[in-house]
């Protein structure tokens, strides 16, 4: 126990926070994403209950988010207790192993032996104590020369989460259940995804990586070796006046690759990615299912209504309504159906097809209508 609170004293939390969260168009926007909304009814952001559910594992101070910098106002006003040194400004997205690496670096640059963690600021979780017990093994199981990942339990044939593969105990000394990751899948159709909780060695990956920093970038390196060379660029003119200069040399030129690609996967062919099984409640908001789903507790008799000054009617309905327009929306006898009310775009669809919002994104962009993005 007195191991595992010193390697908890090393440990800095990253919190990521891009993407629009295409899927929940019109909700989420460009402009508004998906993490500065409250979609569970709490009253809090997603990615204030992140940044709440960090605080207590690893300090107010040692927590770093990496944002666009159109969000700098928005994610500040959210967390007024971020220190200055820890909001790192994305000039524009580069998908999560810059965002990741450039933290990373900078960390280590200003404390060598520091161990990193990163949370995406748009999943839910209510479980601080479960969650704070899968962080602590996977700090020392980072300390012990892994790059570790929190992988979830699945609960049911989830068809919306990529998941993992985990085979054979590490036997590391203060992460009793650390196990071998060796390998990654992608999200699987309905048949796969029941063959994977009938074998029970399948976890829901929530792309929570942890890791000391200096084995985070030297597996950045060796796949990825120009990303890693502008990332070291980048996080030596850092804490320095030449920061701006070199920003807006590197940050354009910069490879874009989601870290599940570039380090865990690749550490897992190496046999040296440890998966921790958190057998918490998670849920990664991907789509307005899911939120229906989050408000329903799971019965499918319920309708989920989000938006202050909403004005519902509904008889013998199910599904979610997400209003944002202040107009009047009635529905009859309708089931699972998903309707988004905003003053400029209306969505409606159903639960089952709420995956496929995306490709209504995709289209207004081939379109050029970005005005409604």
């Amino acid at each position: 126990m007195a191991h595992r609170l010193a390697v908890l004293d090393r440990f800095y939390s990253i919190i990521p926070a891009g993407g629009i969260g295409s899927r929940l168009w019109p909700l989420s926007r460009a402009d508004a994403p998906k993490f500065l909304h409250d979609l569970t009814g709490s009253g809090k952001t997603l990615l204030r209950a992140t940044w709440e559910r960090l605080e207590p594992i690893c300090g107010g101070q040692r927590i770093m988010v990496v944002t666009g910098r159109a969000h700098r106002a928005a994610v500040e006003a959210q967390v007024p207790e971020l220190a200055d040194k820890n909001v790192v400004l994305e000039s524009e997205p580069k998908d999560s192993s810059a965002a990741i690496g450039l933290a990373a670096a900078i960390l280590q640059q200003r404390e060598p032996d520091v161990i990193v963690g990163s949370f995406a600021a748009d999943h839910v979780i209510s479980d601080q104590r479960g969650f704070a017990r899968a962080v602590s093994e996977a700090v020392v199981a980072a300390d012990a020369g892994y790059i570790a990942t929190i992988g979830i339990t699945p609960t049911e044939p989830a068809i919306g989460f990529g998941y993992i593969h985990a085979d054979g105990n590490l036997n590391i000394q203060g992460a009793p259940s650390a196990v071998r990751a060796d390998r990654f899948v992608e999200k699987p159709d309905l048949a796969v995804a029941k063959t994977y909780l009938a074998d029970g060695n399948y976890l829901w990956n929530a792309g929570m990586f942890i890791s000391r920093a200096d084995l985070l970038l030297e597996q950045l390196g060796e796949s990825q070796p120009d990303l890693l060379s502008g990332i070291l660029e980048l996080a030596q003119a850092w804490d320095t006046p030449s920061r701006g200069a070199v920003v807006d040399k590197v940050w354009p030129k910069l490879t874009r690759i989601a870290i599940d690609y570039s380090v865990a996967e690749p550490t897992a062919l190496k046999g040296k990615l440890a998966v921790v099984p958190g057998a918490f409640d998670w849920d990664d908001v991907g789509d307005f299912a899911a939120i229906a789903k989050l408000h329903s507790g799971g019965r499918k008799s319920d309708l989920a209504i989000l938006g202050e000054n909403a004005r519902v009617l509904a008889d013998a309905s199910s599904g979610v309504v997400v209003s944002q327009s202040g107009r009047l929306i009635s529905l009859i006898g309708v089931e699972d159906i998903v309707v988004v009310d905003t003053p400029d775009a209306l969505l409606v669809t159903t639960s089952a097809n709420a995956q496929r919002v995306k490709s209504v994104v995709d289209a207004l962009k081939l379109s050029g209508r970005n005005d409604i993005l």
